[in-house]
C-alpha cells in the first residue's frame, strides 16, 4: 500500500490482547522503554520492525545506512530468539501497516519510542489517535535522548541556539534516568504471524557489492555496542580529552552508528561513563566529562531539529540565503567525493568514509570546510553525500554539523574561520600515519596536484562572505 492510500483502521479493542512493540531507531532489548512497558503489561509481545520508505516526508535511507540496518536486524532477531521472542518484519506505509498488524494480532496495546523529525512526529500522532479512537492502548516513550527537546528552554521560553547554555541547562537539573534492564525472557504473541524475508528488502549492495570495507570495520548489534563502550572506558577514556583530535590514535568511542540506530542508548552511555568518571582524577576525569559533552552535542542537534525540521535543506540563519554560490563545478565535487583533491588530509578522510562508512570527527570538519569554503560548493551537496555514505547518518546530527561548519547553523563557527587542511594535517597527523593508511600514494608521482590553491580559495570565500555579512547577524 502506498503512502497515499487510506490507512487500515484497527479492529474492535481487545483489552486482553497481546502487545505490539514497534521498533524504529531503537534496535535493542536493553534500556528500551517501549519494550519495558510491554513486558510490564504482562501480555505476549510481538516485536515489529517496519521499513517505511513511502510515507510522506520520511527521508529514504542512504546506501551505507541500509547495509547497517540489514546487519542490525539479523542481530536483533537472534537476540530476541534467544529470549523466546521473534522479530517480525513488514514493509509499507506505517499508518496502514500498524492498523493491519493490530487487526491480525488482535493486539490490545501498541508501544514505541519517540522520533523527533516533523514528518515522523506527525505520522506517530496520527497513528496514536487512530489506535486510541479504536480503544487500543497506544503509548510512546523517551528512549533516544537524555532530554526531550521541548523541555529545555531559555529563560524567555525560546529554544536554545548556542550549545554551552543549552548543555548547562540540561545538566543543572536532575540527572538522566537510570537505564532499564533487558527482559529476562520474551513471550511471542503469534509464532505464525507472517514476516517478510529480510533479503527480499535488498538492503545490502550486490551489483556491485561495495560493502567489503564496512564488513571489515563494523559488527552492528547491541552486544557489539556494549563491548565497544566497555573497551573505550577501559582503554581510551583517560586520554580522550588530549588525543580525541588525532585520527591515527583511534581513541574515540566509535559508538555513533550504534547510537544512531539505538543499539545502545544515551542513558546507558551516560550512566556507565559517569560511574567510570567517579574513579578518575585530574586530566582523566576531565576527559570523561568531555566525552559526555559530546553526547550533549548530539542532544543539541536533536533540540535544533525539533524546532527547525527542515534543517537538511534550509539555512537556519536566513541571512545565509544570500550567499553567492557559484555554478557547480561537478569535477571538483567528484574529486572531493572520491578523495582525489590533492589535499592529503581531505583525501584520507573521504577515502576512509568510502571504505568504512565513517570518518574521524576532526577530519569531518576539515573535509566539510574544504568543500564549502575552498571549493565554494553548497553545504547541502556535502550533507547529501554524507547521508548516503555514513553508517551513522542521522537526520539531526548530519545536517546540524554541516550547517555548523558552513556558518549557517546554530552555534556556528564564524564563516571566516576557514580550516586550512594542510595546517590541520601538520597539527593532528604530524607523522602522516592517518594519511598513509588511506592515501598510500601520497608523496609519490602518482598522487595528484591540488585541484585548488588554498590561499586563493580562502580569499574568494571571505569575499563571498562579505556579501552576506550585512544580511545575517554576526555569530557569537
Amino acid at each position: 500500500m502506498s503512502g497515499t492510500e487510506a490507512a487500515a483502521e484497527p479492529g474492535p479493542a481487545r483489552p486482553d490482547g497481546p502487545s505490539l512493540v514497534w521498533l524504529r531507531d531503537d534496535l535493542r532489548l536493553g534500556d528500551n522503554p517501549a519494550l519495558t512497558a510491554a513486558v510490564e503489561r504482562g501480555r505476549p509481545i510481538t516485536l515489529l520492525y517496519l521499513l517505511d520508505e513511502v510515507s510522506p516526508g520520511i527521508r529514504p535511507l542512504g546506501g551505507a545506512s541500509r547495509w547497517w540496518l540489514h546487519q542490525s536486524l539479523v542481530s536483533l532477531a537472534a537476540d530476541a530468539a534467544a529470549l523466546g521472542g521473534r522479530l517480525v518484519l513488514r514493509r509499507g506505509a506505517a499508518e496502514a501497516m500498524i492498523g493491519e498488524l493490530v487487526e491480525e494480532l488482535g493486539a490490545g496495546a501498541v508501544f514505541w519510542n519517540r522520533r523527533y523529525g516533523a514528518a515522523e512526529r506527525e505520522l506517530d500522532t496520527r497513528i496514536k489517535t487512530s489506535l486510541t479512537d479504536a480503544g487500543v492502548v497506544a503509548h510512546s516513550f523517551a528512549g533516544s535522548l537524555l532530554f526531550e527537546p521541548w523541555t529545555i528552554r531559555t529563560g524567555g521560553g525560546t529554544p536554545y541556539t548556542v550549545f554551552t547554555p543549552f548543555w548547562r541547562a540540561c545538566t543543572s537539573g536532575p540527572p538522566p534516568r537510570a537505564p532499564y534492564p533487558a527482559p529476562a525472557e520474551l513471550s511471542d504473541a503469534d509464532p505464525d504471524l507472517d514476516s517478510d524475508d529480510l533479503p527480499s528488502w535488498e538492503l545490502e549492495p550486490s551489483r556491485p557489492d561495495w560493502a567489503g570495507g564496512l564488513r571489515e570495520a563494523w559488527t552492528p548489534g547491541e552486544s557489539a555496542a556494549q563491548e565497544l563502550l566497555a573497551d573505550f572506558l577501559d582503554e581510551s577514556l583517560p586520554t580522550y580529552g588530549t588525543e580525541r583530535d588525532l585520527p591515527a590514535q583511534q581513541v574515540t568511542s566509535r559508538l555513533s552508528p550504534y547510537l544512531r540506530w539505538g543499539q545502545i542508548s544515551p542513558h546507558q552511555i551516560w550512566h556507565t561513563t559517569d560511574v567510570a568518571r567517579r574513579g578518575l582524577t585530574g586530566a582523566a576525569a576531565t576527559s570523561a566529562t568531555r566525552f559526555l559533552t559530546e553526547v550533549g552535542w548530539r542532544e543539541f542537534a536533536h533540540h535544533v531539529l525539533f524546532h527547525a525540521p527542515d534543517l537538511a535543506t534550509v539555512n537556519l540563519r536566513p541571512g545565509f540565503d544570500a550567499f553567492p554560490w557559484p555554478p557547480l563545478d561537478v569535477r571538483a565535487l567528484a574529486a572531493w567525493q572520491q578523495g582525489r583533491t590533492g589535499i592529503r588530509l581531505v583525501d584520507a578522510g573521504m577515502r576512509e568514509l568510502w571504505r568504512t562508512g565513517t570518518m574521524h570527527n576532526r577530519v569531518r570538519m576539515v573535509t566539510a570546510s574544504f568543500l564549502i569554503k575552498n571549493l565554494l560548493i553548497d553545504w547541502r551537496l556535502g550533507e547529501q553525500w554524507f547521508w548516503d555514505t555514513l553508517v551513522d547518518a542521522d537526520q539531526a546530527s548530519n545536517p546540524f554539523n554541516w550547517q555548523w561548519v558552513a556558518g549557517s547553523g546554530a552555534d556556528a563557527a564564524p564563516y571566516f574561520r576557514v580550516f586550512n587542511p594542510e595546517l590541520q594535517a601538520t597539527k593532528f597527523d604530524p607523522h602522516n600515519e592517518y594519511v598513509r593508511q588511506y592515501v598510500p600514494e601520497w608523496g609519490t608521482d602518482a598522487y595528484p596536484a591540488p585541484i585548488v590553491d588554498l590561499g586563493e580559495t580562502r580569499r574568494a570565500a571571505l569575499a563571498a562572505y562579505e556579501q552576506v555579512k550585512s544580511a545575517r547577524p554576526t555569530p557569537d
